[in-house]
């Protein structure tokens, strides 16, 4: 099959990832949506003569706090541009006891705390209301073609993980996070939620792959501080890489969904 031909495979993440070894970016394009404009150009590149289009979720530079994110013009921009896989990179913090600085998680379900955000894109002057299924978050396929990237890759990772997605931009209590420990969440975060259900609502199939920044508030005995998540993000960003470069060409054979009515 030409290289043209294939289904490019959507990069949400920091600008960071378009430094992926073997990668050539062929360049970039700013788009406007029926929703707005997403929060970066679409930088088109290719990997192993498989296309891919990475988005800087909160743009470049790096601004845009992730409650104010425009996450319906993010996925709709992807959308347009023919991406039917996409692939979330999400900074987390732990409290799985497992799951610490600079480990890769992929995850397999949401708990969704957020409020306020634009999270679908059926509203409006609708002709009838559409209930999407959203009992797996995650797309099933494109989580396993992960998962054998990273366990091919030898790197630390777990396979499984509730990610609790939080309004943001402060971090959270130590009472909250306990509270969400309770809740069966493995994972915290910002930014997850509604980047999955609105890949859903497009027939998109989505999958995140999670790097653990720091430990969740009340985990240690100190405060979080940037140095520590900068330095968990050096550490554990190559083996994210590993897994993006060693999946991609899969991820972007997988057949497409069909979008929801």
């Amino acid at each position: 099959m030409a290289a043209s031909s294939i289904q490019p495979v959507g990069i949400i993440g920091g600008t960071g990832l378009t430094t992926l070894a073997g990668l050539r970016i062929e360049g970039e394009s700013a788009v406007t949506t029926e929703w707005g404009e997403p929060s970066a150009p679409l930088v088109r590149g290719t990997l192993d003569r498989q296309p891919v289009i990475f988005l800087a979720r909160h743009g470049n530079p790096h601004r845009i706090p992730p409650h104010q994110v425009n996450y319906r013009a993010n996925l709709m921009a992807l959308y347009q541009a023919g991406v039917r896989t996409v692939v979330g990179v999400n900074a987390v913090g732990g409290i799985h006891p497992d799951m610490g600085p600079a480990h890769v998680v992929i995850p397999d379900q949401i708990i969704d705390y957020t409020w306020g955000r634009a999270c679908t894109f059926f509203e409006g002057e609708l002709d009838s209301v559409t209930h999407i299924d959203f009992t797996y978050p995650y797309d099933r396929e494109a989580r396993e073609l992960l998962i054998e990237a990273a366990r091919a890759e030898s790197i630390g990772f777990s396979g499984f993980g509730v990610y609790g997605a939080t309004q943001g931009p402060r971090l959270e209590t130590a009472a909250e996070i306990r509270r969400m420990e309770r809740d069966g969440c493995d994972l915290v975060g910002m930014t997850g939620m509604p980047e999955a259900v609105l890949a859903a609502e497009l027939g998109m199939r989505y999958a995140c792959l999670g790097l653990v920044v720091n430990w969740a508030a009340g985990k240690t005995d100190h405060i979080i501080t940037m140095d520590e998540i900068e330095a968990a993000i050096e550490q554990g960003m190559s083996g994210v890489k590993r897994v993006l470069a060693r999946s991609v060409a899969s991820l972007g054979a997988l057949s497409p969904l069909p979008r929801p009515a």
